[in-house]
């Protein structure tokens, strides 16, 4: 896998190490954004025995959440929630998660929900989030990552071709209380060509992603 890196995923592989025999149960929330090719990439890798992981439920705030369809074709629990519902109650006692995926969730993740668990919820973010508040990515060719803090999909892509950035790129992370920010698991990078649109990049930025979760996950897991 070229231009992905992973950090620190070493310091989170121990949460599981004394019980190898332990599957690892994923919740994966999402929305109506987009097709779920996160969620789709990480039942394709379970299902071929390269991520070894339950999906004990796919959550959505959205009815049409078309990722909701993906997970019922493949036999996993797939379950809308409004807002008053209680998720953090569900996701812990009754679907007993080891790690909230996000994968396109649109609600803000509440505080009592990031303390019930703590490096436990992976965000997704298009931009490369530094290991430090205040520090900077390099890309591969040695020039400053875009952070795209405060952006999200079209418009973080569109901020790389607007600041004529050599390289898009995109972070896995565990959520903190900072927005768009939190320990850094996975960074993944993409070659931005002279003809590209938001279209074509986020395209091939969107294959890097979904493998960069999926192997994320894998790591976590061993």
């Amino acid at each position: 896998m070229e231009n992905i890196h992973f950090p620190l995923i070493p310091v989170f592989q121990k949460q599981f190490s004394r019980n190898k025999k332990h599957m690892l149960k994923l919740a994966v929330l999402i929305s109506n954004a987009g097709t779920g090719t996160n969620l789709q990439a990480i039942i394709d890798a379970i299902e071929s025995n390269i991520l070894k992981a339950t999906i004990v439920v796919v959550m959505s705030g959205s009815k049409d959440a078309y990722g909701l369809e993906r997970a019922k074709k493949h036999d996993i629990p797939a379950l809308f929630v409004g807002k008053n519902v209680g998720t953090e109650d569900l996701l812990k006692n009754k679907y007993k998660a080891d790690y909230i995926v996000l994968a396109g969730w649109k609600r803000i993740v509440s505080q009592s929900m990031i303390d019930m668990f703590p490096n436990k919820i992976l965000n997704l973010h298009p931009g490369l989030i530094p290991d430090t508040i205040d520090g900077e990515v390099k890309n591969p060719d040695g020039t400053n990552g875009l952070w795209n803090r405060g952006k999200l999909t079209d418009d973080a892509i569109a901020n790389f071709l607007t600041n004529k950035a050599t390289y898009a790129g995109s972070t896995v992370h565990f959520l903190s209380n900072e927005f768009d920010f939190g320990t850094v698991l996975g960074r993944c990078f993409e070659k931005i060509r002279p003809n590209d649109t938001i279209e074509s990049l986020y395209k091939r930025l969107k294959e890097k992603e979904n493998k960069m979760y999926v192997k994320t996950l894998a790591t976590l897991s061993c």
